[in-house]
């Protein structure tokens, strides 16, 4: 199955309002896309409790493919719907937070402009509590997230939106539900502009010696959640 009947698929299967809003195009517009219904794990293997989460800390996980990486953020504040452009000026609304104080969100961890990523070795992009300290880009908020690369700055609070930096556009969003009865999270999809076919064409041959096949596999029913801290071994701070 290639990645167009992928998507197809899951849109007529899904059931879930992404999927039906989905459509059948490969990151062609900025409209929700569903890559199926993955519930978050926590370390020990059990479905991950939205008590357990520490504000404003960065945790990773791995959706729609097993080598693209997610961040999942309490930003321990509400977090507004927001109307934002991807590079190609299409337009999408952001939905805002989700949980009980509406400050859950989740980004792809891959950054807008170098495709930057955290690996399992080294991380230069991550979420700062705070303002950034870098003195060659003044950070132009406080609690974002911050690209070393080339520092590009997104607020998390309004959808990934670039508030400094090269960067031509927010992180691609994934889409969490939370089920209030067992507080569990289940990552459904993606709204914005993907980048995951440049993320692909840049990494190929670093992906291939890594993981072989399985880079571009779909993640299937569950992904663990980590803290960044403990997935690298070297967050980098700028």
């Amino acid at each position: 199955m290639d990645r167009r009947e992928f998507v197809e698929a899951c849109a007529l299967g899904g059931g879930s309002l992404a999927a039906t809003l989905a459509g059948n195009t490969w990151a062609a517009d900025a409209r929700p896309r569903s890559y199926g219904r993955v519930l978050l794990l926590d370390e020990r293997g059990t479905p991950l409790k939205v008590a357990s989460l520490k504000p404003q800390t960065n945790y990773v996980f791995h959706y729609p493919f097993e080598a693209t990486p997610v961040f999942l953020l309490d930003l321990g504040k509400p977090a507004a719907a927001t109307q934002l452009q991807t590079r190609d000026r299409q337009s999408y609304q952001w939905p805002g937070g989700i949980g009980p104080r509406r400050s859950l969100v989740a980004f792809s961890a891959i950054c807008a402009h170098k495709l930057v990523y955290p690996t399992k070795e080294l991380s230069f992009i991550s979420f700062r509590k705070g303002a950034a300290t870098n003195p060659q880009t003044p950070s132009k908020g406080n609690d974002l997230i911050h690209c070393c690369a080339d520092h590009s700055q997104y607020d998390p609070a309004r959808g990934a939106q670039v508030l400094n930096g090269p960067a031509e556009q927010p992180l691609c969003a994934v889409l969490i539900e939370h089920d209030e009865k067992s507080d569990s999270l289940t990552a459904t999809g993606t709204l914005g502009g993907e980048l995951f076919d440049d993320f692909f064409r840049k990494y190929e041959m670093k992906l291939s010696l890594e993981m072989g096949p399985n880079a571009k596999q779909a993640v299937s029913r569950q992904a663990t959640v980590l803290e960044l801290e403990r997935y690298c071994r070297n967050p980098v701070r700028c």
